[in-house]
């Protein structure tokens, strides 16, 4: 797994071996980024469910302002803050060893995020949590764009319930990323 584009291009990162964590491939964290990409310029990024941290390194990489990666694995951790200081952008990130609602509650008053990624271990209800909590937080604002990646069969109908509208999904051959945004809001992707 490498950075795509920005001042960490190319830089190789580590990533956990076995299957505690699944890095999302460079392919699909192009395609991501592709549509994404103004938007991060500037930004304040949350990682919810970091991993190896690939995907708040490359938004940093990409300009955003600050990251806050939050993952509640501790050799995970360790390869997140090893990833940050080899790519010379741990100034502008925070890490937190913790459950992605924990953090949450944790972060509340004290940021609020333009794009925030999740990426939970799959068909286990997680991102469930963490988009119920932010559906009532004040770490969202009405046009802050949300990320789940999840797999291909898990049904997120459930998000207008909460407030919540998709406005668009990519679908990958074992995955997909559902863009997520406060009702009302116009499709900017």
């Amino acid at each position: 797994m490498r950075v795509i584009a920005g001042s960490a291009k190319s830089l190789r990162l580590k990533t956990l071996e076995g299957l505690d964590t699944r890095p999302t491939t460079d392919r699909i964290k192009e395609t991501l980024f592709n549509i994404i990409g103004p938007s991060v310029y500037d930004a304040v990024f949350l990682d919810l469910f970091s991993g190896s941290g690939g995907i708040g390194i490359e938004a940093l990489s990409r300009g955003a302002r600050e990251a806050v990666f939050v993952e509640n694995n501790p050799k995970a951790m360790a390869c997140i803050k090893e990833n940050l200081k080899f790519t010379r952008l741990w100034t502008k990130a925070a890490v937190m060893t913790s459950d992605a609602v924990d953090a949450l509650c944790q972060l509340e008053g004290e940021k609020v995020f333009d794009l925030i990624f999740m990426d939970p271990p799959y068909n286990r209800g997680e991102e469930r949590r963490a988009l119920h909590y932010l559906s009532g937080s004040s770490l969202v604002y009405d046009d802050t764009l949300i990320i789940v990646e999840a797999s291909r069969e898990t049904d997120l109908s459930y998000v207008e319930e909460l407030g919540f509208s998709i406005i668009r999904e990519k679908i990958y051959k074992t995955n997909k990323h559902v863009f997520i945004e406060r009702a009302g809001i116009e499709e900017i992707c």
